[in-house]
Protein backbone atom coordinates (compact mmCIF):
# COMPACT_ATOMS: atom_id res chain seq x y z
CA UNK A 1 0.00 0.00 0.00
CA UNK A 2 1.26 3.50 -1.08
CA UNK A 3 0.27 7.10 -0.16
CA UNK A 4 -2.22 8.59 -1.79
CA UNK A 5 -1.47 10.64 -3.68
CA UNK A 6 2.14 10.05 -3.63
CA UNK A 7 4.10 12.14 -1.70
CA UNK A 8 6.72 14.78 -3.33
CA UNK A 9 10.45 13.67 -2.65
CA UNK A 10 11.82 16.15 0.08
CA UNK A 11 15.36 16.35 2.27
CA UNK A 12 16.30 13.13 3.65
CA UNK A 13 15.18 13.01 7.19
CA UNK A 14 17.07 10.32 10.35
CA UNK A 15 17.51 7.89 6.96
CA UNK A 16 14.19 7.49 5.68
CA UNK A 17 12.40 9.81 3.25
CA UNK A 18 12.08 12.46 5.01
CA UNK A 19 8.38 12.84 4.62
CA UNK A 20 5.56 12.83 7.11
CA UNK A 21 1.99 12.27 7.85
CA UNK A 22 1.22 16.18 7.35
CA UNK A 23 3.18 15.59 3.70
CA UNK A 24 1.08 13.01 2.48
CA UNK A 25 -2.15 14.03 4.51
CA UNK A 26 -5.64 14.75 2.37
CA UNK A 27 -7.95 17.57 3.96
CA UNK A 28 -10.46 16.50 6.44
CA UNK A 29 -13.23 16.30 4.72
CA UNK A 30 -16.31 17.28 6.82
CA UNK A 31 -16.23 17.02 10.82
CA UNK A 32 -19.50 16.32 12.70
CA UNK A 33 -19.90 16.51 16.95
CA UNK A 34 -19.78 13.08 18.29
CA UNK A 35 -23.37 13.47 20.09
CA UNK A 36 -24.99 13.77 16.39
CA UNK A 37 -27.62 11.00 15.79
CA UNK A 38 -27.11 7.91 13.48
CA UNK A 39 -29.41 9.06 11.13
CA UNK A 40 -28.23 12.96 10.64
CA UNK A 41 -24.51 11.68 10.40
CA UNK A 42 -25.96 9.12 7.51
CA UNK A 43 -27.33 12.10 5.48
CA UNK A 44 -24.24 14.45 6.19
CA UNK A 45 -21.77 11.80 4.80
CA UNK A 46 -24.33 11.17 1.93
CA UNK A 47 -24.96 14.66 1.22
CA UNK A 48 -21.31 15.42 1.08
CA UNK A 49 -20.51 12.32 -1.24
CA UNK A 50 -17.33 11.16 1.07
CA UNK A 51 -16.12 8.15 2.07
CA UNK A 52 -16.24 8.85 6.16
CA UNK A 53 -17.04 11.52 8.69
CA UNK A 54 -14.61 13.09 11.40
CA UNK A 55 -16.13 13.34 14.44
CA UNK A 56 -15.11 16.11 17.34
CA UNK A 57 -15.55 15.92 20.90
CA UNK A 58 -17.48 18.91 23.03
CA UNK A 59 -13.61 20.80 22.54
CA UNK A 60 -13.20 20.13 19.28
CA UNK A 61 -10.37 17.61 19.28
CA UNK A 62 -10.51 14.69 17.32
CA UNK A 63 -12.46 11.86 18.73
CA UNK A 64 -12.82 9.37 15.77
CA UNK A 65 -13.68 8.87 12.15
CA UNK A 66 -16.65 6.77 11.08
CA UNK A 67 -17.48 4.98 7.37
CA UNK A 68 -20.47 4.81 5.69
CA UNK A 69 -20.29 0.90 5.96
CA UNK A 70 -20.03 1.54 10.12
CA UNK A 71 -23.33 3.95 9.89
CA UNK A 72 -25.59 1.91 7.63
CA UNK A 73 -24.16 -1.38 9.80
CA UNK A 74 -25.41 0.11 13.22
CA UNK A 75 -28.52 1.79 11.42
CA UNK A 76 -29.75 -1.85 10.42
CA UNK A 77 -29.25 -3.54 13.71
CA UNK A 78 -31.89 -4.77 16.21
CA UNK A 79 -30.29 -1.95 18.85
CA UNK A 80 -30.56 0.80 16.85
CA UNK A 81 -32.70 3.84 17.87
CA UNK A 82 -33.18 7.30 16.30
CA UNK A 83 -31.79 8.19 19.87
CA UNK A 84 -28.57 6.76 18.92
CA UNK A 85 -25.25 9.00 19.11
CA UNK A 86 -22.64 8.57 17.33
CA UNK A 87 -20.21 8.72 20.47
CA UNK A 88 -22.25 5.25 21.00
CA UNK A 89 -21.48 3.35 18.45
CA UNK A 90 -18.18 0.93 17.95
CA UNK A 91 -16.14 2.45 15.70
CA UNK A 92 -12.19 3.92 15.45
CA UNK A 93 -11.52 6.30 18.40
CA UNK A 94 -7.83 6.02 18.19
CA UNK A 95 -4.80 5.83 18.42
CA UNK A 96 -4.86 8.40 15.44
CA UNK A 97 -1.67 9.41 13.37
CA UNK A 98 0.38 12.47 14.78
CA UNK A 99 1.42 15.35 11.52
CA UNK A 100 4.79 14.96 12.89
CA UNK A 101 5.38 11.06 12.50
CA UNK A 102 7.34 9.79 9.91
CA UNK A 103 5.22 8.39 6.85
CA UNK A 104 6.43 5.16 6.66
CA UNK A 105 6.17 4.48 10.46
CA UNK A 106 2.57 5.72 10.09
CA UNK A 107 1.76 3.55 7.05
CA UNK A 108 3.24 0.26 8.76
CA UNK A 109 0.86 1.28 12.06
CA UNK A 110 -2.40 1.49 9.80
CA UNK A 111 -1.44 -1.49 7.83
CA UNK A 112 -0.88 -3.29 11.94
CA UNK A 113 -4.22 -1.52 12.76
CA UNK A 114 -6.09 -2.73 9.65
CA UNK A 115 -7.13 0.69 8.74
CA UNK A 116 -7.51 2.55 5.51
CA UNK A 117 -8.11 6.19 6.50
CA UNK A 118 -6.21 7.63 9.99
CA UNK A 119 -7.13 11.09 11.11
CA UNK A 120 -3.82 13.29 11.26
CA UNK A 121 -3.67 15.07 14.08
CA UNK A 122 -2.00 18.12 15.51
CA UNK A 123 -0.32 17.59 19.44
CA UNK A 124 -3.46 19.38 20.78
CA UNK A 125 -5.58 16.58 19.38
CA UNK A 126 -7.15 18.69 16.88
CA UNK A 127 -7.58 17.11 13.07
CA UNK A 128 -5.84 18.60 10.59
CA UNK A 129 -6.31 16.07 7.78
CA UNK A 130 -6.54 12.16 7.04
CA UNK A 131 -3.72 9.80 5.81
CA UNK A 132 -5.13 7.76 3.26
CA UNK A 133 -3.64 4.10 2.26
CA UNK A 134 -4.57 2.56 -1.31
CA UNK A 135 -3.79 -0.86 -2.40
Amino acid sequence: MTPFPPPTPQADRAGGTGLTARDAMHAPGPQVEDHMAVDVALSVLIGARVPHLLLRDEDGRCAGLVTHAQLAAHRGGSWYSDLTRLRDIPLDRGPFTSSVAALGEAEAAMRDRTQDVSPVIDEHGFALGVLALTP
